[in-house]
Order: C-alpha cells, then sequence, then structure tokens
C-alpha cells in the first residue's frame, strides 16, 4: 500500500469576470495544504459544498496537477504523473461502469488492457467475488445496466479492489442511494477496506458518513484544512467555531454574551453566574457561548419558548427546539418529556464552550469527558 503526503498544495481556478461577485478571485481552491495519510489509513473528507474536498481528491488522483506544491506516494513524488500511472482506484458517486458489459466483464477490462494472462485475470476476479459476499458472483453475470444502485456500487468497488491499487480513492460513492441501503452499503465497503488495508481517502458532505468510515476526519472551508483529527478532537475539542458548529447535529447552538465579574448577560437580559473555575480563564467583555443539545440541564435558569419537540425513538429521546436571544437552540430531553410552551433549563457548566466575539478563536474548551 502507499502513504501519502501532501506537502504545500496550491491549487488555483480561473474566474470569469462575470462571476467576480460571487467568488472571492484570490482565494485559491485548495490554500497550503498539508496532509497525511499513512498507510492503510482511511481518512474522511467532509466540508460545505464549495470547499474544496472534491479538488483534493483530484489533486491526490492527478485528475488535476497543483499550482504548487508536491504529492507524494511513499516518498515518491508522483504530482505530475498521469492518474493511469499512480496505481489508483477510484469509486464516484456515478458508478461509471461499461454498461455493455457483464459485471465480470467490468472486472476483466483492467487485465484486458494490460495484457494480463487470462489466468491471473480468472484468479484475481474470482478472489475478488469471495471476499466482497454473498451474491457477489451473480452480479458477475448480469448487465450492469440490469443492477440496482447498490448492486452496480458493488460492481464498481469490486473493479477498482480487483487492479490491487496502492490508492483508493471515494468521492461520494453511495450519495446516490436510499438511506437504508445507504447504510449497510458503507458498511460493507469499511468492512472491505479493512480486509484490503488500502490507503483511503474518502470524500463526502455526509458528517455522520464522514464519523464512520474514518479512522481520521479532515474538515475543510474554503481551500482550507480547518482540523484533521478523530471524532472525539473535533466534537470535544475543535480547533475554531466553525468545527465546533459544523461537526454535531443538532448543530451547537451559539449565544452572544458579555462577561462582567463572573456573570454572564445574554442579548436579552437574562443572565447566568459562572462557575469560578471558568471565570478565571475568561477575558471580560463580549464573547460567544456554545452549548450543545446535550449541554442543556432542564429545570431551572434561563426560559426557553418552545417551538416544537422532535421526539426521536429510535434514540430514546426528543430535541426540544426553540430560541433565547433570537439565536436557535437544541436540547436533548427524555423521549417522553411532556409538551409545553416554555421550559427552564441551565448550561452544564461542564460541556460549555467559549469563543472570542471577534473571530473564531475558542477561549474555553471542556475538553474530552471522562465516561468512566
Amino acid at each position: 500500500m502507499a502513504k501519502v503526503d501532501l506537502r504545500n498544495i496550491v491549487r488555483n481556478y480561473g474566474v470569469q469576470e462575470e462571476e467576480a461577485s460571487r467568488f472571492d478571485r484570490d482565494r485559491p481552491a485548495l490554500n497550503n495544504i498539508n496532509l497525511t495519510i499513512e498507510d492503510g489509513e482511511i481518512l474522511s473528507v467532509v466540508g460545505p459544498s464549495g470547499c474544496g474536498k472534491s479538488t483534493l481528491l483530484k489533486v491526490v488522483a492527478g485528475l488535476e496537477f497543483p499550482d504548487q506544491g508536491q504529492v507524494l506516494y511513499n516518498g515518491y513524488d508522483v504530482s505530475q504523473v498521469e492518474p493511469q500511472k499512480r496505481g489508483i482506484g477510484m469509486v464516484f458517486q456515478d458508478y461509471a461502469l461499461y454498461p455493455t458489459m457483464k459485471g465480470k466483464g467490468n472486472l476483466h477490462y483492467y487485465f484486458e488492457v494490460h495484457q494480463r494472462t487470462e489466468e491471473e485475470m480468472e484468479e484475481r476476479v474470482h478472489e475478488i467475488a469471495r471476499i466482497m459476499g454473498v451474491g457477489f458472483d451473480l452480479l458477475m453475470g448480469q448487465k450492469t445496466d440490469t443492477l440496482s444502485g447498490g448492486e452496480q456500487q458493488r460492481v464498481a468497488i469490486g473493479r477498482c479492489i480487483v487492479r490491487d491499487p496502492l490508492v483508493f480513492l471515494m468521492d461520494e460513492p453511495i450519495s446516490n442511494l436510499d438511506a437504508k441501503l445507504r447504510e449497510s452499503t458503507r458498511m460493507e465497503i469499511k468492512k472491505m477496506l479493512r480486509k484490503f488495508k488500502v490507503t483511503t481517502l474518502y470524500v463526502t458532505h455526509d458528517q455522520q458518513e464522514a464519523i464512520f468510515m474514518g479512522d481520521r476526519i479532515v474538515v475543510m472551508r474554503q481551500g482550507n484544512l480547518e482540523q484533521v483529527g478523530s471524532y472525539d478532537d473535533l466534537y470535544y475539542t475543535p480547533s475554531n467555531l466553525f468545527v465546533a458548529t459544523f461537526i454535531g447535529a443538532p448543530p451547537m447552538a451559539i449565544l452572544p454574551v458579555s462577561h462582567e465579574g463572573g456573570t454572564l448577560t445574554l442579548a436579552d437580559g437574562q443572565t447566568l453566574v459562572l462557575p469560578d473555575y471558568i471565570a478565571g480563564e475568561l477575558p471580560t467583555g463580549a464573547m460567544r457561548m456554545g452549548v450543545r443539545p446535550e449541554g442543556w440541564m432542564l429545570g431551572e435558569g434561563l426560559t426557553l419558548p418552545v417551538r416544537h419537540i422532535e421526539r426521536i425513538p429510535t434514540e430514546q429521546a426528543a430535541f426540544i427546539h426553540g430560541s433565547i436571544a433570537e439565536k436557535n437552540i437544541a436540547a436533548v430531553a427524555p423521549l417522553d418529556y411532556p409538551q409545553a410552551d416554555q421550559v427552564q433549563m441551565m448550561p452544564n457548566w461542564d460541556q460549555i464552550y467559549f469563543f472570542s466575539a471577534e473571530d473564531e478563536t475558542p477561549l474555553y474548551t471542556p475538553g474530552v469527558p471522562e465516561l468512566f
């Protein structure tokens, strides 16, 4: 397999004059990216539309060349090497199968183009079919345009794995599938990647998918890497306000507050008294307080006018939705929490975040909670 290093990668796109009002013409699609994908690691990349995650994958693949910087496979510079010479396997949102061929023909094609022997081809395809699991042999004998979306994706993945790639690149590979099939397919994909130990870059817009698939997760915004780490790193110790509000659903609520002598005053005039251990860490003046849904304690404190209660039986919980000081709030409650026009609630100070009012710098983070 391969270790992939990206060093000071810059990728610029020219912006037409008529588009200048919609884009920052000076902002690169990838802005001085430094990133390592370890040998055998699955690295998820997530971020809002236009953040550069697909461009990052294309640069790693060789579909686009960087304007500056280096792409290294096992220390070898492949920055200007064509994708077919990099030893990669790719799966896209569009399965890109050969429609005139059966499933087996799609897997055979690589060997035919590279003039491999019939014995090698059959041995490798048989091995992949066995590893891909129950029912895959049946897909080999069918035309791909007769297969369901999930079946086509299995063939597309098998076609990539049969090449024994150094690096596996996946760009929104299951976003076309319905929710139930998407869940089962991503489990199957991860099981296969674990079995093959293929170095993988997995791009998705779905943070739950990124969390499930990745050994580590990259959060991107406007061509920049905002944070790289495990889910716990991103969720409990976000590097800035953007990461804090991007990771987590429902998202963290952000309330503008003013701190004076251990007392917080909200924009609507409600006040909270800080514990001494937090008050001593915070400057005086304006700042922003971040509270995740599980960071509220019901029963006393601030008044939240209730907009609606969202009950989720599979989670055995409910989310109380409302607003404080014109900012949206979601708070976790028991599944059978009674309907009400308003509730009283208090921040759990062991789970509260503070950020600068001027920029996105964290002023105080509680860190990863002790579970045991």
